[in-house]
């Protein structure tokens, strides 16, 4: 096959969609397809099966969108055409302005349009304040769905939560699969060494941002009885990193924020006691399935606007989104109990065969297949 892939933002290691995209994009070409790429990345200018786009120019906006780890691209109506040209199928990542150019692009050529639900409309809202607005994100579902998912043939959902809330939003049904992004073999490979130094390891992965809440965790720790035991590591980066760092000067052990490589990260895992997830909104944190997958237990927000908490055991693994109190006596209560803490990592070892990465793409593989058949 010849599949297009559009990606509205950069291919960087910097987020979840990217590491999905990339992903997709490797396990594809691993099978033999011709995959062709149209994306707003500079460094990929001239390497084969990249259509590169501009990106717009924000002005006094730039810095604050760099900020978030983006750029917005800008939709160039010849060089996405020259990439969709003779394709057997489209795939789009997010439902931003490139994705919306090239589904009507896709539609007229006549050509099967797929696409991935990535991005839920808190993502939006929350640089306009409207994050906890039903209204305006209502409004920003139906806007998605009648500038890009209407054009799709199937839409890809990393998890049943997002079609359901996607779907009560719009009020429609629609034609989706749920598929796991899945989990990379080397964090299920992962060998758990914790330091026998005294100090109790938590690790949370995630972008520093208003929805990802980990503020909560840093009250936590304060409150928690061992906060002379406790060592923080906040794998990622965003833009809410220096209120983050002034937050946790109170901390008795300073705790660490780094982005992290894939490699660097799993030795983090390995050497951490516990993973806390504590964001209010999210489609699916492949992040946290990594952390389990490593051998971590997690305690996680029960929010009924993430995904996550679909990964708690039980109640020892969830705590009310943003009450730090509970986090801590949740966190107190496993570092006192180191048994239950390791009975808690064997329950959780079937967590690596059931987000297999190489399956996962094997069943995004077969939607292309299955699209271009009909």
């Amino acid at each position: 096959m010849i599949i297009t892939i559009i990606c509205d933002i950069p291919l960087r290691n910097n987020n979840g969609t990217a590491i999905a995209a990339v992903n997709l994009i490797n396990h594809l070409k691993e099978k033999g397809h011709e995959v062709r790429i149209v994306c707003p990345d500079k460094d990929k200018l001239g390497l084969e099966g990249y259509y590169v786009v501009p990106t717009y120019n924000l002005l006094f906006l730039n810095s604050y969108v760099e900020k978030n780890g983006v750029v917005l691209a800008k939709p160039k109506k010849n060089i996405i055409k020259e990439a969709i040209n003779g394709s057997d199928v489209v795939h789009l990542l997010m439902p931003l302005m490139l994705s919306k150019k090239a589904a009507k692009i896709a539609k007229e050529m006549n050509i099967p349009i797929t696409a991935s639900f990535h991005c839920q409309a808190e993502n939006v809202t929350n640089h306009f304040f409207l994050m906890n607005s039903k209204k305006s994100n209502d409004k920003t579902y139906m806007n998605f769905y009648n500038k890009v998912y209407s054009y799709c043939d199937v839409i890809h959902y990393p998890t049943k939560f997002i079609q359901d809330i996607f779907e009560k939003s719009i009020n429609k049904k629609t034609n989706g699969l749920v598929i796991s992004n899945g989990v990379n073999k080397i964090f299920t490979e992962a060998s758990k060494n914790p330091l026998d130094d005294g100090i109790f390891r938590i690790l949370t992965i995630g972008r520093y941002s208003k929805e990802k809440s980990q503020s909560t965790l840093i009250e936590a720790i304060k409150k928690s009885k061992y906060k002379d035991k406790i060592e923080l590591t906040f794998a990622g980066d965003g833009p809410l990193k220096d209120k983050l760092i002034e937050l946790s000067n109170e901390l008795l052990i300073k705790p660490h924020f780094e982005f992290y490589s894939r490699t660097d990260l799993i030795k983090v895992i390995e050497k951490s006691n516990l993973y806390v997830h504590t964001a209010e909104i999210e489609i699916e944190a492949i992040s946290c399935l990594e952390a389990i997958c490593g051998g971590l237990v997690p305690i996680i927000a029960n929010s009924n606007r993430s995904a996550t908490k679909a990964f708690a055991l039980d109640e020892n693994n969830l705590f009310m989104v943003n009450d730090s109190s509970e986090l801590a006596a949740k966190i107190d209560y496993f570092y006192e109990n180191p048994k239950v803490l390791k009975e808690y990592e064997d329950k959780y070892h079937d967590f690596k065969l059931k987000f297999d990465q190489q399956e996962c793409m094997n069943q995004m593989e077969d939607m292309f297949l299955n699209i271009v058949k009909k």
